[in-house]
């Protein structure tokens, strides 16, 4: 009979020491697993904007004699092609045949547009990497492109 009553109790301390050693482990996994997808969701946002900005880069080089506002016709590729990124957000460079424009709108430059010379695409968007409140301060992606005017 006392050897049951010592067995019952030991086995109670078991599970108090597993509570335990879960309540110190839970936190440092919840804080490494919303860590993993915080940088999961800002590298989807970095392939989402390159691909965007290729696609705008490819657009304009394509679209020389079509288009009035160069800026706009690759900003708008860039937006169509990258929807999970918040529209507004995207802050956009375009060097045509060496003027740089960092307007949304370029109606200059497509003078400049002339066949077999280089234009460049380059895109920046802001990027939030936080996991509880703790993060870096100032966090952007940037993707760049270049393609000859065809």
């Amino acid at each position: 009979m006392k050897r049951r009553l010592f067995k019952t109790r030991g086995g109670g301390n078991r599970r108090g020491q597993s509570l335990l050693e879960f309540s110190f482990a839970m936190p440092i996994l919840l804080i490494t697993v919303t860590g993993m997808l915080s940088f999961g969701i800002t590298l989807h946002n970095d392939l989402t904007l390159t691909n965007g900005v290729n696609t705008g880069a490819q657009v304009l080089a394509m679209s020389r004699g079509q288009t009035t506002d160069p800026c706009a016709t690759a900003l708008t590729a860039i937006e169509d092609s990258a929807p999970g990124l918040t529209a507004g957000s995207i802050s956009l460079t375009v060097v045509i045949n060496g003027a740089s424009f960092t307007a949304t709108s370029c109606t200059a430059g497509a003078a400049d547009m002339v066949q077999g010379t280089l234009e460049q695409v380059t895109a920046t968007y802001p990027c939030v990497l936080t996991v509880y409140g703790m993060g870096v301060p100032s966090c952007s992606l940037r993707s760049q492109a270049s393609e000859l005017i065809q």
